[in-house]
C-alpha cells in the first residue's frame, strides 16, 4: 500500500469539511431574512397596571410543569433579591419572573420578564442545527432533541432570555417561555400568565391590532404614558411589547438596541461557525487515520526487512 501524503490529506480534509457544511451555512444565512408572520398573535403589557402579585409566575409554573420555586409565589421578599448586581432573570426553572424597580417619579413599578418572541428571532437565526422555530401563531419554540448545546442562542438573544440546564450533565438543554404554544396558543387561547392576571396587565390578540390599542391608549392618556412602545421597532419588532408610565431604562430595559434585527449584524460570523464545527472534526478524523496508517506502514516495513534478513 502506498503511503498517504500529508499535504494531500490536509487539503482533502479542509475541502471535504467545507463542502459538507456549505449547505447548512447557507440555510443559516437564509434564516436571517425571515420576516415573521404579519397575522401572528402577541401580548400588550401595560406596566401602569401591574401590582407585583406574581400570579403570572404561579400560572406559568403550573402550566409548564416547572419545579416548585425556592420561595412560594406569595413571598414578596424575592423583589429584594439581587444576583450579580441584577434583579431576577428567567431561568430553566422559571420561564417568567416579576421584578420591582424603584423609579424617580412613580416609586415602585413592577415589570414582568419572559421571552419576547421576536418577529425575527436572533436565537433562531443563530442556531445552526435549526432547533428553533417561529410558528405562524407568533411563538418562538425550541426542539431540545436536536440541540447540541452550543448556546449560540444565549449569546445572540438581545434580551438574555434563554436559560441553560447546567445542573443536567447527561442531557443539558435550553429552556424558555414558549408562549404556552402546545397547550394554548395553537388553539387560539391566551397564555396562562395572561389569563390569570387579576389586573388585566396583559392583553392578548393579533399583534397588529394590539399595536393600535397601545397607540390609542397612549393618545388618550398622554400624561400617563411615556411616548414609546417598547418592542414596536426594537430588533425588528417583538411579539410581546410594552407601554409604561416611566422611562424604560428605569425598568432595566436596554434602550440602545437597533431597530433592525440583530441577525443583520452577525450574518458573516454565523456563516463561519457551522463550517468551523465541521472542518475541525474532519481534520481530527484525518489526523487519526494518518497516525493509524503510519503505524500500519511501520509494522509492514519491519516485517519486510525481517524477511530480507532471512
Amino acid at each position: 500500500m502506498s503511503k498517504i501524503s500529508r499535504r494531500k490529506f490536509l487539503a482533502g480534509s479542509v475541502a471535504g469539511g467545507a463542502a459538507v457544511m456549505m449547505t447548512p451555512a447557507k440555510k443559516a444565512l437564509a434564516a436571517g431574512s425571515f420576516e415573521g408572520f404579519p397575522d401572528g398573535m402577541g401580548v400588550l403589557v401595560d406596566f401602569t397596571r401591574c401590582v407585583g402579585c406574581r400570579t403570572c409566575e404561579a400560572a406559568c409554573n403550573k402550566e409548564q410543569n416547572l419545579p416548585a420555586p425556592a420561595k412560594p409565589f406569595d413571598d414578596y421578599s424575592v423583589f429584594d433579591e439581587i444576583h450579580h448586581g441584577q434583579p431576577r432573570r428567567p431561568t430553566s426553572k422559571a420561564y417568567t419572573v416579576v421584578n420591582r424597580y424603584e423609579t424617580k417619579e412613580e416609586g415602585p413599578v413592577f415589570r414582568k420578564i419572559q421571552c419576547n418572541h421576536c418577529n425575527e428571532p436572533a436565537c433562531l437565526t443563530s442556531c445552526f442545527v435549526n432547533a428553533y422555530t417561529k410558528t405562524p401563531e407568533g411563538a418562538v419554540i425550541y426542539n431540545s432533541k436536536v440541540c447540541v448545546g452550543c448556546r449560540n442562542c444565549m449569546i445572540a438573544c438581545p434580551f438574555h432570555i434563554p436559560g441553560y440546564t447546567y445542573e443536567s450533565v447527561i442531557n443539558p438543554v435550553i429552556k424558555k417561555c414558549i408562549f404556552c404554544y402546545d397547550t394554548r396558543l395553537k388553539e387560539g387561547r391566551p397564555p396562562a400568565c395572561v389569563e390569570s392576571c387579576p389586573q388585566q396587565v396583559m392583553t392578548f390578540g393579533k399583534r397588529a391590532e394590539l399595536m393600535n390599542i397601545a397607540h390609542e391608549r397612549m393618545r388618550k392618556n398622554p400624561e400617563k404614558y411615556v411616548d414609546h412602545i417598547y418592542g414596536e421597532k426594537e430588533v425588528g419588532g417583538t411579539g410581546w411589547f410594552y407601554i409604561s408610565g416611566v422611562p424604560f431604562e428605569e425598568l432595566g430595559f436596554d434602550t440602545h438596541l437597533p431597530k433592525e434585527p440583530i441577525i443583520n449584524n452577525v450574518k458573516d460570523f454565523l456563516a463561519v461557525v457551522p463550517m468551523v464545527l465541521a472542518i475541525w472534526p474532519a481534520l481530527f478524523t484525518g489526523f487519526h487515520l494518518l497516525a493509524t496508517k503510519g503505524k500500519s506502514h511501520g509494522h509492514g516495513d519491519d516485517h519486510s526487512h525481517g524477511e530480507e534478513g532471512h
